[in-house]
C-alpha cells in the first residue's frame, strides 16, 4: 500500500543551537547555563561539553547545502540567546545577529524555510547569576524583551516562530527536591512546588514571548509552541481503554501543567487535586498570559506510555514496559510509533483543539552508529524507527487530523546533553576529531521520502 501525503505537507528536519554551534567564546557571545553546568565534573559523561560540538558556526555554509541535498524545503533552528544578548539583557551583540543573519539569509538562498526557535535550553548564566533564572517571574520579562528585538531585527525573513522547546525538560529536570538535577542549571530546590513554579515561570515567558512577537514582526507570522507531552496509548482501541487513555493524558508527567494551561487557559484539575499545596503560585491574569492564540503546536514525539482502564480510583492503570521490550539508544526510548498518532489525537479531542495544527517538531532516535571498513553508515535500526513514526503519521493525515509538517531530529549527530556525544540521533555522521559529515543510510532513505512524498 502507497503511503503517500498531500502535496503542502512540510518535510523538514531539525537541529539547536547549543548542541551543534560550538564556537562558545567566539564574536561576544556570554555564557550560557550550559556551559557552566557542562564545565563542572560529573555533569556531563565523558566530561563532554558543547564547546565545539560540530563547529556549526564555522561550517554553516557547508551544512546548508547538506540540508539542501536532503531535498527539505523547511529547517527547524535554534538561536542561542547568550549569543545574541551576551548578558540576557541590553543591545543585540552585533557578531551574534551577523552570524543569524548568514545562515537564515543562506537558508533561503537554498529554498529552505527557516523554522526559528527561540529558546532551546541554553539560557543566559548571567540571569542566572542575577535571579537564579526560571525560579523568578523576572525571567519571563527578560525572555519577552529578548524576543522583540530578535524579532525586530529578523523578522523581515523569518515567519515561522517558537517560543519555548520543551519547557518540562529545562525546568523538571534542571530544578530537582534534594537532588542534583540532570540538566542545567541543575538547581536543588526545596520542594516540589518550587519545581512547579518553574514551568509557570516559563509559560509565562511562552505568554509574553507571543505578545512579544506579534507586536515586533514587521509582516504577519505563525507563532507556536514545542513541546514533548507524554502521549497515553490506549493498549486497545476500545472505548473503554481509549477513555482511559483521555483520564490519564490529564496527570501522566507534566502534561496537566504545561500543554493543558498554553492550550486551554487552566492546569488540568485532576493534575492540581494531585498536586494539593505542591501547585505553583499562579497570579491573577497570570493564565490569560499563559493561553495565547497560537497558529501551531510542535508536538516532540520519541516514545510514549501504554494504558488500560481499570478498577482503580483514577480509572485507568499506567502499564510498565517488560524488560525485554524494543528500544533504541536510550535508557527512555522505548518503541511506541503510536504515540505519535494519539499524541495528536490528544489535542483534537481530549483537549479539543481540533483547530489548532499540529506539526512534529521533533521526532528520531540515538542508535549504536558504526562506519563500515567501506566508510558507510548502515543504520537499518534507525531507518526502521522512522519508518514506523512516518505510518503513525499518516495515519493522523487519513484521519483527517490536523498534522502539517515532520521535521525529523536531527540533521546531524549533536552533543546530546547530559549524554555528550556518546548518543548520535543523526542522520549525518560526525566524525568529532575531524568534523568529517558523513550521510547515513538514514539520510539516503529520507531524501527519497521527501522526494516521492510518501514513506519508502
Amino acid at each position: 500500500m502507497t503511503l503517500q501525503f498531500p502535496p503542502g505537507f512540510q518535510w523538514g528536519t531539525a537541529t539547536a543551537a547549543y548542541q551543534i554551534e560550538g564556537a562558545a567564546q567566539v564574536g561576544g557571545r556570554g555564557a550560557s547555563v550550559w556551559d557552566t553546568f557542562s564545565a563542572q565534573p560529573g555533569r556531563i559523561l565523558n566530561g563532554d561539553t558543547g564547546a565545539i560540538a560540530c563547529d556549526h558556526y564555522h561550517r554553516y555554509a557547508a551544512d546548508l547545502d547538506l540540508l539542501q541535498a536532503l531535498g527539505v524545503k523547511h529547517y527547524r533552528l535554534s538561536l542561542a540567546w547568550p549569543r545574541l544578548l551576551p548578558t540576557g539583557r541590553g543591545p543585540l551583540n552585533q557578531a551574534g545577529l551577523d552570524f543569524y543573519q548568514r545562515l537564515i539569509d543562506g537558508l533561503l538562498a537554498r529554498g529552505i524555510t527557516p523554522h526559528v526557535t527561540l529558546f532551546h535550553w541554553d539560557s543566559p548564566q548571567a540571569l542566572e547569576d542575577c535571579y537564579g533564572s526560571w525560579r523568578s517571574r523576572e525571567m519571563a520579562q527578560d525572555f519577552a524583551d529578548y524576543a522583540t528585538a530578535v524579532v525586530k531585527a529578523l523578522g523581515d525573513r523569518v515567519t515561522h516562530w517558537m517560543t519555548l522547546n520543551e519547557i518540562f525538560c529545562f525546568t523538571h529536570m534542571g530544578y530537582g527536591v534534594n537532588q542534583v538535577p540532570v540538566h542545567a542549571p541543575g538547581t536543588r530546590v526545596a520542594s516540589l512546588k518550587d519545581v512547579w513554579q518553574t514551568s509557570h515561570h516559563a509559560l509565562l515567558a511562552h505568554g509574553l514571548g507571543c505578545q512579544a512577537i506579534r507586536a515586533a514582526s514587521p509582516q504577519p507570522c505563525q507563532i507556536a509552541l514545542v513541546d514533548n507531552f507524554l502521549a497515553t496509548v490506549p493498549l486497545t482501541a476500545t472505548p473503554d481503554h481509549i477513555a482511559a487513555a483521555q483520564k490519564a493524558f490529564h496527570t501522566v508527567g507534566t502534561n496537566g501543567g504545561i500543554i493543558f494551561p498554553a492550550l486551554t487557559g487552566e492546569y488540568s484539575p485532576a493534575l492540581l487535586a494531585q498536586l494539593g499545596d505542591q501547585a505553583p503560585d499562579i497570579q491573577p491574569g497570570d493564565l490569560e498570559t499563559i493561553h495565547q492564540p497560537l497558529e501551531a503546536l510542535g508536538f516532540n514525539v520519541y516514545s510514549g506510555v501504554y494504558v488500560r482502564a481499570a478498577d482503580t480510583v483514577v480509572g485507568y492503570e499506567v502499564l510498565p514496559l517488560p524488560v525485554g521490550y524494543p528500544r533504541l539508544h536510550m535508557p527512555w526510548l522505548h518503541l511506541v510509533p503510536e504515540s505519535l498518532y494519539w499524541g495528536i489525537r490528544h489535542i483534537s479531542m481530549t483537549l479539543q483543539r481540533p483547530d489548532l495544527p499540529v506539526f512534529i517538531s521533533e521526532n528520531g532516535c540515538a542508535a549504536q552508529d558504526e562506519v563500515t571498513a567501506e566508510g558507510e553508515i548502515l543504520d537499518l535500526d534507525r531507518i526502521h524507527y522512522l519508518r514506523q513514526y512516518l505510518q503513525a503519521a499518516h495515519r493522523a493525515v487519513a484521519e483527517g487530523y490536523p498534522l502539517t509538517g515532520y521535521f525529523l531530529w536531527s540533521l546531524m549527530d549533536n552533543f546530546e546533553w547530559a549524554y555528550g556525544y556518546d548518543r548520535r540521533f543523526g542522520i549525518t555522521y560526525i566524525d568529532y576529531a575531524t568534523q568529517q559529515r558523513i550521510p547515513k543510510a538514514s539520510f539516503h532513505w529520507y531524501k527519497q521520502c521527501i522526494a516521492a512524498g510518501q514513506i519508502l
